[in-house]
């Protein structure tokens, strides 16, 4: 199955060939092909429920080069489950627009979008999963290493929606992922059972430990997320004391073999989850990765609403 006309909701969506054949297509992009306009006379709905920056610039940007005109609606235009039902609103759109990128919080409400329009679903963000931002990390390790399947990625921090996705993609890409997060902090065992139910490449394997050292032996890069997603907010303070010895700082890359690379998806909490003298220093790619983002997406894009995509 390609992915023209369908959503994507999670990175176990595809399967490894689509992932590829995805990451080639946006390399092609990235040196110059002509994505054409897929989008010419559509437009695209953008729900917002949560801050955006990098995946709100880079999906209108993105759907605007495909001759697409974005809509973007913020909470307080919808109350999407307050104002109307998620049913209601995805009904709606679905006579206005031909698509929708939604970043909001619940995954049942995501879901119950994508069961309410025909026309594609993409995920851009919801408490359990990134699918679009570890897709465009993917592309970014395989430019970076030369290969994705048997990359070697530790994952430091909490257990949360970008390690998910993390997670998936390392069965359908054949990742060797690292996830070092403190104790009480690991991945649910419901993403780890699913993740590994998935079709993939052959040679994915998950190891989930408390042990820094453990997980960055041997690694080609080290990734890195926020302690305090949004909405844990009131845990900031606990969560700074347990995740204090998870630091990616000037130490850890000396425990590192030599020439790891350095990823964050951003924002940033300097001094927190990252210090400035790694993000800025010699082995990150984190401005590499983000602007992955524009680059994945624009391949997304083009693939889900090609010539045999669907109308809407």
């Amino acid at each position: 199955m390609g992915l023209s006309g369908h959503d994507l909701l999670s990175v176990g969506d595809l399967g490894s060939a689509e992932l590829e054949a995805l990451l080639e297509r946006s390399a092609e992009l990235k040196r110059g092909a002509d994505p054409g306009t897929p989008l010419a006379r559509r437009s695209v709905a953008l729900i917002f429920l949560r801050p955006s920056n990098r995946t709100r610039v880079s999906f209108e940007a993105a759907i605007a080069r495909l001759g697409g005109h974005p809509i973007a609606l913020f909470d307080r235009e919808i109350e999407m489950g307050k104002r109307e039902s998620v049913g209601d609103v995805g009904r709606i759109l679905d006579r206005f627009v031909d698509g929708l990128v939604a970043r909001i919080p619940s995954e049942r409400d995501l879901r119950g979008l994508a069961r309410a329009m025909k026309s594609p679903v993409i995920n851009a963000m919801t408490d359990l999963g990134h699918p679009c931002q570890i897709l465009a990390d993917c592309l970014t390790v395989r430019e970076q290493l030369g290969h994705l399947a048997g990359a070697r990625v530790t994952f430091v921090g909490d257990g949360n929606n970008v390690c998910n996705s993390w997670i998936e993609a390392a069965q359908v890409a054949g990742i060797d992922l690292r996830v070092v997060t403190p104790s009480g902090y690991e991945p649910a065992p419901r993403v780890l059972q699913a993740a590994a139910q998935l079709p993939g490449a052959g040679g994915g394997r998950v190891l989930v430990t408390n042990d820094l050292d453990q997980g960055l032996a041997g690694t080609e890069v080290i990734y890195t997320d926020v302690w305090t997603s949004m909405g844990q907010e009131e845990q900031h303070e606990d969560r700074r004391q347990d995740f204090g010895p998870y630091q990616v700082n000037e130490r850890v890359l000396e425990r590192a073999p030599e020439g790891t690379r350095v990823m964050h998806c951003l924002p940033a909490h300097r001094g927190e989850e990252i210090t400035d003298g790694v993000i800025d220093g010699p082995h990150s790619i984190v401005f590499e990765q983000a602007a992955n983002r524009y680059w994945l997406q624009l391949a997304l894009l083009a693939e889900i609403f090609g010539p045999t995509g669907s109308e809407g």
